[in-house]
Parts: C-alpha cells; structure tokens; sequence
C-alpha cells in the first residue's frame, strides 16, 4: 500500500514524539474508526441521486481523513506485523470465491445470499 520509505518516516515520526506508548492496537482501531467517521463527515447532507464532484477544498479535507485512516491503519499493521499487501491479496482471492462474476455482476447482495 505504502511505499517502504514513507512507512519508514510514519514510524521515525512516532517514535521521536514517544507516541508508540498511546498506540495500543484497541487504540488504533478506536483511531481508525473515529478517522473514518470524519471521512464520511464530508459526505453527509449530500444527495445520492447524481453525487456531484467535491470542490477543490472538499477534495483536501477528503484527502486529509484518508490520509489520517491509512497512518493509523499502517500504524496498526506494523504493530501487530500484518503485512497489508499480503492482507489484501488474500482477502481479494477469498472474494473472488465468494463473488464470482456470473453471479455478482451488477448486485450489491452480500455472498451468502447469492
């Protein structure tokens, strides 16, 4: 997901402000999870029917609360030693199973109901 080198600066920026001590895996996700409340923030009061683009400002703010889920969330990988990348692909494969194509395509229904 993250480049080795800016995982690198993520965790030199902890550790010189002592942070490590505050992250507790229950403490990051709770983190994550407040982060992704404040992403979805920007999108409340908007209509569904035809979502228009953000403004360049919005944009940022957007931009901001993504960025602030995938620190906590790299935070929270490196702490517990769970490759994301790994996570994912394997993830992906056990979707794949799950929602396969000629049976998926074009449906929000959630696999056990397919």
């Amino acid at each position: 997901m993250l480049s080795d080198d800016l995982i690198a600066r993520l965790l030199t920026f902890r550790t010189e402000r002592d942070w490590e001590q505050f992250h507790t895996p229950k403490n990051l996700a709770v983190a994550i999870s407040v982060e992704a409340g404040e992403l979805l923030e920007q999108f409340q009061w908007t209509v569904d029917t035809r979502p228009a683009r953000p403004t360049d400002d919005g944009l940022a703010r957007i931009g901001d609360e993504i960025a602030d889920v995938a620190i906590l969330l790299t935070y929270l990988a490196h702490d517990l030693g769970i490759d994301i990348d790994v996570a994912v692909n394997a993830k992906l494969a056990r979707n794949a199973q799950r929602y396969p194509v000629d049976k998926s395509r074009g449906t929000a229904v959630k696999y056990d109901r397919l």
